[in-house]
């Protein structure tokens, strides 16, 4: 190796990113690109891609926008085939959307059937078969490639309920059900593709700093060990070492990078 920091390099990497418009997935998009990476955004913000799409022409990055709906379960394979047939094998995907209905969220007494089952099938059931479909291309293009699902310290641990009192903030009781769905996922995947040299790792990220309410904050940030919120670069820092081929050896994991939300 002539250089140690190559190995955290993704020159040569054709970088697949569901959400990567999003508050974190801008910046995973971002530092994906800017660590080498060939990235495709895959997501419904048309009007936001253009402002990345310019970013990235600035500094002559390799980054392509396309209009993709994960909760179309029913044409995701193909559509995914498509975009791989059009930039090239799939080496990595990650999966930082966050899809959900248009009356999210709702409290423990007022959601409804129809809500939790319209939740589920757009958020884990879209993870699920994204996932599968991404596998299937892998496989066929004999990628050792690796898979970065978003899960959440919610899918880990249960809401703190104090953190919320005396806010509009509550606990989602759909969320963590879904976000706890999407760990054991992947660890399937690892177990099941391992033999393929196919990686699966559950990134969970703490809670993101997004102007949230003062008193929310500042309570989040008194049981946070590092005694902040998070901030999208955190994550996205992670996002391009579970990428790269410096976590070759690691699959299976419910990677936290919370600020040590959950090691007490």
């Amino acid at each position: 190796m002539k250089n140690f920091l190559d190995i955290f390099s993704l020159k040569g990497k054709n970088v697949y990113i569901v959400g990567g418009l999003g508050l974190i997935g801008t910046a995973v998009s971002k530092s994906v690109a800017a660590s080498g990476g060939k990235v495709v955004v895959l997501d419904l913000n048309v009007k936001k891609s253009k402002e990345l799409l310019s970013w990235a022409g600035k500094n002559k990055f390799r980054l392509f926008f396309e209009y993709f709906d994960g909760g179309d379960l029913e044409g995701c394979e193909a559509t995914l085939g498509n975009f791989v047939k059009k930039y090239g094998p799939m080496h990595v995907l990650v999966n930082c959307s966050y899809p959900r209905s248009h009356d999210w969220t709702q409290t423990f007494q007022k959601m409804t059937v129809r809500y939790v089952r319209e939740n589920v099938d757009k958020h884990l059931n879209a993870y699920m078969w994204i996932s599968r479909a991404a596998v299937l291309l892998m496989k066929k293009d004999k990628i050792k490639g690796s898979i970065i699902n978003f899960g959440s310290t919610y899918g880990v641990v249960a809401n703190d309920m104090t953190i919320y009192e005396g806010t509009p903030m509550f606990g989602e009781m759909t969320y963590c059900a879904i976000k706890g769905g999407v760990v054991n996922l992947n660890r399937f995947l690892a177990s099941e593709f391992g033999k393929d040299q196919i990686r699966a790792n559950c990134l969970c990220p703490g809670g993101i700093w997004d102007n949230q309410n003062p008193d929310f904050v500042k309570r989040y940030e008194k049981k946070a060990l590092l005694k902040r919120m998070g901030k999208p670069q955190d994550i996205a820092n992670a996002v391009v070492f579970l990428a790269s081929d410096a976590s070759s050896y690691i699959t299976g994991t419910t990677f936290m990078v919370d600020g040590g939300w959950t090691a007490i």
